[in-house]
């Protein structure tokens, strides 16, 4: 049958339309799929920490001088990020190339105590746990925090984590005073019975390490060994495991924590390493 002119014509037009949908269809769907394969392959499994009140994104610095001392292989990069009242971001330092193991200190503007500062916190941890996703796209990470830091991260996985595509391997908090400075469980405070009855959102993957110091038998100075303890009541039967650990001695005291030779030593034996995946070679096999 010959086609006239016309009828050519509205040929030509439908071409060209259904070739102008199929370009960028196909572009888009390239983008994705690389950004996804990226997203998957990713080896970058970060430790990420947050400080306590009072505390800077500067607060972990002699203990990431520590882990990097006699490390063997790459030595972690250290990325300092902050998070000001207006929602700026800030970013000091920088993640190697080769270092698919950097530590991450998130801090805020906003570093007083109290619960309701806290839950600002954690939001405001959510913020820079979004921007760090959409830089560096990784799919695993560990957590270690000091003091009201475990709160602030408690905080974070029980209400937001699970927004991400994202596993938390293991989680260390040192000094965290679950139930601020009560000393009797009995007396549960509003923010623990809160933590406990969002406990379900907590992912059963998960390790928890909860570290407590003893300068006086009971207590770091500053938080009672029985609030750091209120911690099981959270995390126990809930995480895949959950570990109490006490550290004792002159450098048990609340602040000295972080940097205490002991504390080190468990960090390099359940947090550092957590998640990481060797470089596995494809093996073409015979038809």
């Amino acid at each position: 049958m010959k086609l006239n002119k016309k009828t050519k014509l509205v040929f030509i037009l439908v071409a060209l339309f259904l070739i102008g949908l199929a370009v960028p269809s196909y572009s888009w769907t390239r983008k994705n799929v690389k950004e996804i394969e990226t997203f998957y392959n990713s080896k970058l499994s970060p430790i990420i920490m947050i400080p306590g009140s009072s505390a800077t994104e500067n607060r972990f610095d002699g203990l990431v001088r520590k882990l990097n001392q006699d490390r063997r292989g790459t030595k972690h990069s250290l990325l300092k990020v902050k998070v000001w009242n207006n929602g700026r971001i800030t970013f000091e330092g920088k993640i190697r190339k080769n270092d698919n193991e950097p530590i991450i200190v998130i801090g805020f503007e906003n570093n007083k105590d109290g619960y309701s500062n806290i839950k600002k916190q954690a939001k405001m941890m959510n913020q820079a746990f979004e921007a760090l996703q959409n830089k560096y796209n990784f799919n695993n990470f560990k957590g270690l925090a000091h003091s009201n830091g475990g709160l602030i991260y408690t905080a974070f996985i029980e209400n937001d984590l699970s927004d991400y595509d994202v596993k938390i391997n293991s989680l260390m908090t040192i000094g965290t005073p679950y139930n601020f400075t009560e000393t009797n469980i009995k007396n549960k405070s509003v923010m623990l019975a809160d933590f406990i009855a969002a406990k379900e959102n907590i992912p059963s993957t998960l390790h928890v390490y909860s570290v407590a110091g003893t300068i006086t038998y009971d207590s770091d100075e500053l938080v009672p060994d029985a609030s750091v303890s209120a911690g099981k009541y959270i995390y126990q039967n809930q995480a895949k495991s959950y570990t109490e650990i006490t550290v004792t001695g002159e450098d048990a005291q609340h602040s000295d924590l972080p940097t205490n030779d002991e504390v080190v030593d468990l960090i390099k034996q359940h947090i550092e390493g957590q998640g990481l995946r060797k470089k596995q070679k494809t093996k073409l096999e015979p038809q």
